[in-house]
This record gives C-alpha cells, sequence and structure tokens, in this order.
C-alpha cells in the first residue's frame, strides 16, 4: 500500500507541474489525456490494482478516487479561469461596451386589466366603493336571494358549470350584491369586478370564461334615471363623448323594470347587414342593468316602500371590443404579443 501511495504522490506531483504550465484549451487536454486518458498514468495505476492483495485492493481504490477527485477538480477551476480570460479578452477586441444597448421590450398591463382599473376608477370618483367575492358559490347566491326561480334556465347543467349539487362556479358577478347587503344596510354604493363562467360556446363575442363588472347602488329616492345616467357617464369616458349607447327594454329575475345596454358595433360601424360580429344589428350588447327586484330587497330584510335601488352587470370583454375597436372576443385571451402591443 505504501507502494501505491508513492507512485500516487508522484503522479500528482507531475500533474500539478503540468497544469501550472498549461496555458491554453489545447495544453489543458494534452494533460488530461496523458493522466486520465485510455493509457494515461491514472488509468494504468487503477489496472495495477488487480496485482494487490483482495483485502488491499478496496482501500487502493478509495485513496487513488479520492486524488483523482482532487486532480479532475485543480482541472475544472483552471479550465474555468483560461474561459473566462479568454472571453474578457475577445470583448475588449470585438465588442465596444460603451456603446448604447438596444431598449428591452418592456410589457404592459393586459387591455382587460386597464379597463378594469380605469371603470373602477369612475365609480371610485362617484362614491363606489369596489369588493371582490369568491368565484365559487352557493346556488343561494347565485340564484335564490336573486329571485331566480328553481326552473330558470340559468340553473341547469348546460348553462352553468355546477361543482356540486349546491355550488358552482359563479355565472355573473351578482351574488356580491347579497353578501354586500347581507353586512350592510344602506346607503349602498359598490362596484364587483371579477371572472364569471358561463357554458358559452366560444366565438367572436363569447367564452365559458369572461370579466364581468357588477354595479349596486341602494338608498332613499334612487330611481331609474340615476342608472341612466351613471352608465351613460362610464361609457362617455370609455368610448368617447360622441359614443352611441342605448337601453332597451329586457327582462332580469332580480331587476324590475330592467334594460338591456347597447354600444356601437366595432366592426360595421353600426352598418349591421351581414356583420359576423353584432348579427346585423349594428349593436353588440354590453350587458344587462335594472331597479333592484323588491323581492330581493325583502329578502335582504330592506323595506322597498323606504329604498329602492338599481344593478348592472356588464361584460368586460364586450366594452373592451367596443373600446379599442377589436373585432374578436378571442383576440383578448390569445396574448399575441403582436396585438397586445398595439393596444399599449
Amino acid at each position: 500500500m505504501s507502494q501505491l501511495a508513492q507512485q500516487l504522490g508522484e503522479i500528482k506531483g507531475r500533474f500539478d507541474a503540468a497544469l501550472s504550465r498549461a496555458a491554453d484549451d489545447a495544453a489543458l487536454e494534452a494533460l488530461r489525456v496523458a493522466f486520465f486518458g485510455r493509457i494515461g498514468e491514472i488509468t494504468l495505476l487503477r489496472r495495477s490494482i488487480g496485482k494487490l492483495p483482495p483485502a488491499e485492493r478496496p482501500t487502493a481504490g478509495k485513496i487513488i478516487n479520492d486524488t483523482v477527485a482532487s486532480m479532475e477538480e485543480q482541472l475544472s477551476a483552471v479550465q474555468a479561469k483560461l474561459e473566462s480570460a479568454q472571453f474578457a479578452s475577445e470583448l475588449g477586441k470585438d465588442i465596444d461596451v460603451t456603446f448604447p444597448s438596444t431598449e428591452p421590450a418592456m410589457g404592459s398591463i393586459h387591455p382587460i386589466r386597464r379597463l378594469t382599473e380605469i371603470i373602477s376608477g369612475y365609480f371610485e370618483r362617484h362614491g363606489f366603493a369596489v369588493v371582490l367575492g369568491p368565484e365559487v358559490e352557493p346556488d343561494y347566491y347565485n340564484f335564490d336571494a336573486l329571485n331566480i326561480p328553481a326552473g330558470h334556465p340559468a340553473r341547469e347543467g348546460f348553462d352553468s358549470f355546477w361543482l356540486t349539487d349546491t355550488l358552482l362556479l359563479r355565472p355573473h358577478t351578482s351574488p356580491m350584491q347579497i353578501r354586500t347587503m347581507q353586512q350592510h344596510q344602506p346607503p349602498i354604493a359598490v362596484i364587483v369586478p371579477g371572472k364569471c363562467y358561463r357554458r358559452d360556446a366560444v366565438d367572436a363575442r363569447h367564452s365559458y370564461m369572461f370579466h364581468q363588472v357588477e354595479g349596486l347602488l341602494v338608498a332613499h329616492g334612487i330611481h331609474f334615471g340615476h342608472l341612466k345616467a351613471m352608465l351613460t357617464g362610464m361609457c362617455s369616458e370609455l368610448f368617447g363623448p360622441e359614443s352611441s349607447i342605448r337601453f332597451r327594454p329586457s327582462y332580469f329575475p332580480f331587476t324590475e323594470p330592467s334594460a338591456e345596454v347597447d354600444a356601437r358595433c366595432p366592426l360595421c360601424k353600426g352598418r349591421g347587414g351581414s356583420c359576423r360580429m353584432c348579427g346585423g344589428s349594428g349593436w353588440i350588447e354590453l350587458g344587462g342593468s335594472g331597479m333592484v327586484h323588491p323581492n330581493v330587497l325583502r329578502e335582504m330584510k330592506y323595506d322597498p316602500e323606504v329604498v329602492s335601488g338599481w344593478a348592472f352587470g356588464f361584460g368586460i370583454e364586450r366594452m373592451a371590443l367596443r373600446r379599442y375597436d377589436v373585432d374578436d372576443i378571442r383576440r383578448f385571451f390569445e396574448n399575441d404579443p403582436a396585438f397586445l402591443r398595439q393596444l399599449r
């Protein structure tokens, strides 16, 4: 064993000396072959282990392996040092480090998020609070408390995403109307932005996941004129003072009277005809609105003879179509960098 240790020490000494003289990659490669190659000094020494007594072989192998590991670390360290020096040398020759660099491409807020912030800012300036709610809700908050009867189509599995017999992904942000009225007494003024889910076929105007903003105002003496003024002001801020919107009579179980709010189609500019986006009507639906139904107020222990309120629910993607003159709702989900850069 002492003879093996002596041989290993001599090999290590020659390796250290050769390594200190290595000045480039070629010298390092020659050194590696001379000591670790197929007929290198370390390889030949390992082959000699077979000549030792069986009891000494494991110890001899460990001694050689430990020494080889140290030698390889030295080799790697010198190689890294040479590569660093070579890179620094080439950098100084071929690259002007004082030359102005290319400006990095910066991201931006997604147009749906930006539009949500603009809408929230508009209502906050008018005294509304922004509240958020869960995306999974019991059927009580989604339907029962909103005066939606048991046989309504929205309760069916082909329209909503049910998780259990009583829990579903919210199809609208209206549950937060109920949660807010349960926790506070009038006056109440809130908006609720957030994601919603419905079993809609994906096309230019529909998606199974979309963003909605809900609004609720409950106080003494509230009437439909207040609702129309607030929504008209919001649309003017979003689409410009000359924007065209209309209120169309409609029906919702949780509001009475009710109205759909439409905006001029951004694709056909209101001409209609064969437009695939608006179906030829010249208008796209932004969402529903109306006066809070007395049954909803009574459910919350409010007296509809004393207080009244209005509510609305608008699709943010629908408003984004109109604001940015985009012809397909799917563009907002495809995350095409070129498309998003145009809307920065």
